[in-house]
């Protein structure tokens, strides 16, 4: 498995309504690959992850994700998609009123899962990961931002998803908060699950080198140095 593309993008043009935001991108991630995606506010960054979950048509080029065509992806075929990968957010999206556990069995029973055992089972192992199995009974209000985070770190593993796709996931944490995050995020790499963090954070870039690919003046700059940053 190591080497097989997760994500394969082939002269693909990327839209926001009718106006082109990127266009012929070609980008290649692979199993256990992690990856900066940087790139002023505007170049594009979150439209590119938007294609590749499935919330942006893909109408010009050809793309892959997880083994899905992007290309004219059948409505009825996202939600399969989007099961085979993690999606976290700078802005936690947690439901408010419900516990740790039940926002992750909410999400697990909406994607099919029904056995109650396994359904606790796999709540505690995602939280045993992300070093939270004592917060199971916490309301969201009673965790520090970074537990919030980890906390949605979690329920983006629920499914074991391929690819997980951070959008600015350090963006509303402290500088030693966001290098507990990034350091989780590089361990979840490690053991095979590929990692995209898009960020305006160079400073943790430069905390943790790795490959980086670049959104600028309408194009998608593969494998950029860090000396470019």
């Amino acid at each position: 498995m190591i080497g097989k593309s997760i994500i394969k993008l082939n002269n693909v043009d990327i839209f926001q309504q009718k106006n082109k935001v990127l266009s012929k991108v070609n980008l290649h991630i692979d199993k256990g690959d992690f990856v900066w995606l940087i790139g002023q506010t505007g170049s594009g960054k979150s439209s590119l992850l938007k294609v590749i979950y499935g919330d942006l048509p893909l109408t010009i080029g050809d793309g892959h994700a997880c083994g899905y065509s992007l290309f004219k992806l059948p409505e009825k075929d996202i939600p399969f998609l989007r099961r085979k990968l993690g999606i976290v957010f700078q802005d936690f999206q947690l439901l408010t009123d419900r516990s740790v556990e039940h926002n992750l069995q909410f999400v697990m029973r909406a994607t099919g899962w029904t056995d109650p055992k396994l359904i606790a089972d796999r709540t505690l192992d995602v939280l045993e990961k992300v070093g939270l199995r004592s917060k199971l009974k916490k309301m969201p209000h009673e965790l520090s931002g970074g537990e919030q985070q980890r906390v949605v770190i979690a329920r983006a593993l629920l499914n074991d998803p391929e690819i997980i796709l951070a959008d600015e996931p350090t963006g509303n944490l402290d500088p030693e908060t966001s290098e507990e995050i990034v350091l989780l995020l590089k361990q979840i790499s490690q053991a095979g699950t590929a990692v995209v963090v898009a960020t305006h954070d160079y400073h943790i870039i430069r905390a943790f080198p790795s490959r980086i690919i670049k959104c600028e003046a309408g194009k998608v700059l593969e494998d950029v140095q860090l000396a470019q940053v």
